[in-house]
Parts: structure tokens; C-alpha cells; sequence
């Protein structure tokens, strides 16, 4: 009975019951609803009896997969239900049903998507986490929040009408084996490359990116611990698993980890700051997955696994701090530490984290892509996402906590966070720290064997010296004022095409030709006045064709379009 329950679904239906419960039993439910989801996944892994357990029916002569429980998506959907008992902590003192059953719906989406075998099932799975995510933008309830969430909402569902149409496309190519099953596609039929689009849009690709710099920083504070959580890493698992060795992905995934860092250095709203940290974090996966052996594969795993708990916990962060002081704008922060010293402690933790300090989760996670990277002789690949580790440390592991809580005191004195918000940061520092000092369980639940130490001596040193040096270039940018300082602005990214660009040439062109719009117009109202009065004049009651007929005349006319024809036919 067990093995037939969908991972996920106990999710999505019990965030019905959520909506009807209230007070402590619906926080109870809150936390209960995870464990009992995570104790059937368990149990499914436990009783498959090889690393490869299906479950499913055919319809139509498809095949449909439901349940699809192997290594790879045994690291997801533990990360997943183990992020989804935090944000439930991190949100116990939230009175809003909405966020609270989005935010189930949403979860349990992305687990399922996890471990769905077909391809028609991911599709189910990855728009309804697009439909559900949404509300948790919304949530704010606010004009801005409206608008980029129907922004974010247009493009998530265009990502699945993109899944949907590359399934579409393999079902009526004959010459693919199992079309729907959801394996390594090849990039040689056009609904592959379809899939590979709607993967890419969902892991923000350059250019593909702008809808998360977007609606991220305006969620709730608990809606983009949700967010940051579940969206992003699901594509990355449906990259890893439906493209790895996809060679393109690699400098794809390096651009990835470049350009955030310029954004992020110069932005003041520091969640969009995190936003793009959560890009650069990507493009490691992304090149992991392009690399496609064993120990890269293994790398895109476990770094999903972490950054979603080092980005969950500088969410959290912040977070707490836009509860206590309702703003987010770096100019407006500073000097917090004197009110909220472990929410600014459990920050540096996240930034370290992010950084890869040695001793914390980033360092065990991202040292494996990177020397997958160097095994395979991508040498320039290596030397770029060297770069973006010193770059994710500037703006990330230093600006965040530095801006937040420790530069210009702008006289701001908040209570700590809740208690709830404090212990789901606390666990969830506990576990970055606890990964990177005994990485030995993450590595065994990854996919393949791993045969990996990433404490040598020469590891250890080369991540210190580059942390180190990129320390002292902050200091030194900022005592020179040289780094960019915290001001009220809008900076520019590639969005601004279509949000501004585009509607503003729409209206100039339509200032322009509104004086030709005009005479045609009229000229149209003319043509139609001379066209009603000729047909009037025609078929009206004193009309040449409306007037009655006498006999001799119809039959005359019936001998003349005879013979027309007989004379037309022959010729």
C-alpha cells in the first residue's frame, strides 16, 4: 500500500486539511505533514528492491510512471522534505492560510516532479508547481508583488506549455524509444530541444533569468525561503537528469556564475542581491551537469543539497530582518547586530556557507565540481568558476551580513526574531556546519560511489588563500570607496527590454502611425458606406436583382449562363 502513495502527495492533500485548521492545530499539521511524507519515502526507498523502483500504468498505450525511486532522485526529494520541515518552523508564526497551503502544494509539487518516471507526469507535476509557487509572491499583497507575480506566473506556465510541447513532438516522432520515459534525451529531435527550453527557463539561464531577480524579493519573507528552496533545484534535477554530458551546458553554466556577480555587487535591495547569488550558485550545478561524469554528476548533486540549505538559511536572514524592520533596501540597514545577534550569527554561518569556507557544507560540495572540472582538462572553465567563488564571497558572504549588520548604524533598534524563525535558522546552520565537517553521510547518498577527500592539505590551502585575498580586496575597495556603496536606484538588467523597452516602442509606433491608422480608417468607413448603398442598390425592394422577375426574363437569363458555360467548358 505504501509504495503506491506518489512522494509528495500527502503534501498536496494535506494542504487541504490546512486550510480548514486553525491555531496550534494547523501548526502542528505543519510540522507532522513533512515527517509522515518523509517517513513514506523512506519506507518506498527501503522496499525497492534494487536502486531502481517503479511504479505506474499504461494509458493509451503509454507507459506512465508515477513513483521512480533511484539514487538520483533519493538526494532531492531528502532535500526537499528535509527544506520543507524548516520553512515549516521558519513560518510556524505565520497566521496566513494562503502562504501555508500554497506553500504545501508547492512542496509537494516539486517532490513528485522529483520522482516522476514519464515525461506527462513531470509536466503535471512542473505547472502546478508554477500555479501554487505564485501565491506565495502574491502573499505580500501588494501592487508590485501583483504585477511581478503575474510576470513570474506567465513565464513558469510558458515553461511547461514549452515541456508539453516537446512531449508532444517525441510521441510523433516514430523513430524514438519510449518517448514519454524521462531518461537522457538526445538534442537530435526537436522536442528535446523544447525540453531542454523549458528546463533552462526554470534554472534561469542568461537571458532566461530576469523572472527571479524579480519576483523573489517581492514574496513574503517566509514565501521566498520557499521559493529559493524548490523552483530552481528542480530544474537543475531535470538538467541532470534528462542532459547530463551535455557539452554546451558547460559554458552555458560558466556565463551562469559570471555575470550575477557584477549585478549583485552594485544592487542595494539584498534580496534581489541573493537572487542573483542563487544564479551564480547555478551555473556551478549547470557545468557539473555539462561535464556529465560521475564525480561531476556527484557534485551537481550534493551542491543542490547544499545550497539549498545555506540559501535557505541567508533567506531566512533576511527574512527576519524585513519582519522586524519592513525594508530590505541596503542604504536603510546597518548596525543590527546590537538587536538581533543570532540572526547575524546564523548569517555569517549561511555566507561562509555560500563561500566555501573550509568546515562548512559549500566547501565538501562545490570542491567536487570544481575538480571534476579540472580532471577533464576544461582548463578556462576551471579558471572562470574560480573567479565566481571569489566573487559569490564579495557579495554574498561578505556584502550581506556586512551591509545588514554591521555598517552605517542607521539607529535602527528591533527585537530578535521569533523564536520559531531563530531555531528553523539554528537547525539549519547546525546542518551546514555538521556537513562540513563530516561530509561522509551526504556523500554516500549521492548517485554514484564516491572516492573524494576534500581535506588535503593542498585543497585546504589554495581555498584560503583565494578567500583570503578576496577579503582583503573588499577591505580594500571599501576603505577606499572604491566599492560600490548602497544607494536607492534601479539598475538595469536584460528584463528592462521587455518591461520597458518594448511596451514604450509599442506606444511610440502607435503615436506615429496614429494619423495613417486615422485615414485608413476612414477611407475603410467610406468603402463601406459606398459598398451597403451599391448592395442596397442591388438587392433593395426597387433593386435590380431584389424587383421581382417575370418568367420569360428568368428563363432568358437561365439560356444566356448556360451558354456562357457550354462555350467556356469546350474552349
Amino acid at each position: 500500500m505504501i509504495d503506491s502513495i506518489p512522494p509528495g502527495m500527502l503534501l498536496i492533500v494535506g494542504a487541504l486539511l490546512l486550510s480548514v485548521l486553525r491555531g496550534k492545530f494547523q501548526q502542528v499539521m505543519l510540522l507532522v505533514l513533512p515527517v509522515l511524507s518523509g517517513l513514506i519515502l523512506l519506507g518506498q526507498a527501503q522496499n525497492a528492491t534494487s536502486w531502481e523502483n517503479m511504479v505506474g500504468f499504461s494509458f493509451f498505450n503509454l507507459d506512465i510512471i508515477l513513483i521512480r525511486i533511484d539514487k538520483l532522485s533519493l538526494v532531492w526529494g531528502t532535500i526537499f522534505h528535509i527544506a520543507v520541515f524548516l520553512c515549516a518552523i521558519f513560518s510556524l508564526h505565520v497566521k496566513d492560510t494562503l502562504q501555508h497551503v500554497a506553500g504545501y502544494i508547492y512542496a509537494g509539487a516539486a517532490i513528485g516532479a522529483v520522482f516522476a518516471g514519464d515525461l506527462l507526469t513531470l509536466f503535471v507535476y512542473w505547472e502546478l508547481t508554477a500555479v501554487s509557487s505564485v501565491f506565495l509572491i502574491w502573499a505580500s499583497r501588494r501592487d508590485s508583488a501583483f504585477h511581478a507575480g503575474m510576470r513570474y506566473l506567465i513565464i513558469q506556465v510558458g515553461s511547461g506549455v514549452l515541456l508539453l510541447s516537446g512531449v508532444l513532438l517525441r510521441l510523433h516522432t516514430s523513430d524514438l524509444e519510449q518517448p514519454l520515459f524521462f531518461g537522457k534525451l538526445s538534442l537530435q529531435d526537436p522536442g528535446s530541444l523544447l525540453i531542454l527550453l523549458s528546463f533552462g527557463i526554470k534554472a534561469a539561464f542568461p537571458l532566461l533569468h530576469n523572472w527571479l531577480q524579480d519576483a523573489y524579493p517581492q514574496a513574503t519573507p517566509t514565501g521566498t525561503v520557499f521559493l529559493s528552496a524548490f523552483t530552481t533545484k528542480l530544474a537543475i534535477y531535470a538538467l541532470a537528469r534528462g542532459f547530463p554530458g551535455t557539452e554546451q551546458l558547460i559554458w552555458l553554466g560558466a556565463a551562469m556564475t559570471v555575470f550575477p556577480i557584477f549585478f549583485a555587487v552594485i544592487e542595494n535591495d539584498l534580496r534581489r542581491v541573493l537572487a542573483y547569488s542563487l544564479n551564480n550558485q547555478l551555473g556551478f550545478m549547470v557545468v557539473g551537469i555539462g561535464v556529465g561524469t560521475p564525480l561531476a554528476l556527484n557534485g551537481t548533486a550534493a551542491h543542490a543539497f547544499c545550497h539549498i540549505l545555506y540559501k535557505s538559511l541567508l533567506y531566512m536572514t533576511m527574512g527576519a530582518v524585513l519582519f522586524r524592520t519592513g525594508t530590505m533596501k541596503g542604504n536603510e540597514l546597518g548596525g543590527l547586530y546590537k538587536s538581533m545577534p543570532w540572526t547575524t550569527f546564523f548569517c555569517i554561518i549561511g555566507g561562509a556557507s555560500i563561500s566555501a569556507f573550509p568546515l562548512f557544507s559549500g566547501f565538501v560540495s562545490k570542491s567536487l565540481i570544481m575538480s571534476a572540472t579540472a580532471e577533464n582538462h576544461h582548463g578556462m572553465v576551471w579558471l572562470i568558476l574560480l573567479f565566481a567563488s571569489a566573487g559569490v564571497l564579495e557579495h554574498s558572504g561578505i556584502k550581506i551580513p556586512f551591509v545588514t549588520f554591521f555598517a552605517h548604524d542607521n539607529g535602527l533598534r528591533v527585537k530578535e526574531a521569533p523564536v520559531n524563525m531563530l531555531v528553523a535558522m539554528g537547525v539549519t546552520a547546525f546542518l551546514c556546519v555538521l556537513i562540513g565537517i563530516f561530509p561522509g553521510p551526504l556523500y554516500a547518498l549521492l548517485p554514484y560511489d564516491v572516492v573524494y577527500e576534500p581535506y588535503t592539505a593542498a585543497h585546504v590551502i589554495n581555498q584560503l588563500q583565494l578567500l583570503l585575498f578576496a577579503i582583503l580586496a573588499f577591505a580594500v575597495l571599501q576603505q577606499t570607496g572604491l566599492y560600490p556603496s548602497e544607494l536607492p536606484k534601479i539598475n538595469l538588467d536584460t528584463d528592462w527590454f521587455y518591461r520597458r523597452a518594448l511596451p514604450n516602442l509599442v506606444t511610440v509606433c502607435c503615436v506615429q502611425t496614429a494619423p495613417m491608422l486615422k485615414t485608413i480608417d476612414a477611407g475603410f468607413v467610406l468603402f463601406r458606406e459606398w459598398l451597403l448603398s451599391l448592395m442596397y442598390a442591388l438587392f433593395g425592394p426597387t433593386g435590380l436583382l431584389g424587383r421581382k422577375w417575370s418568367t420569360g426574363g428568368m428563363a432568358l437569363w437561365a439560356a444566356i449562363l448556360l451558354g456562357v458555360y457550354l462555350v467556356l467548358y469546350y474552349l
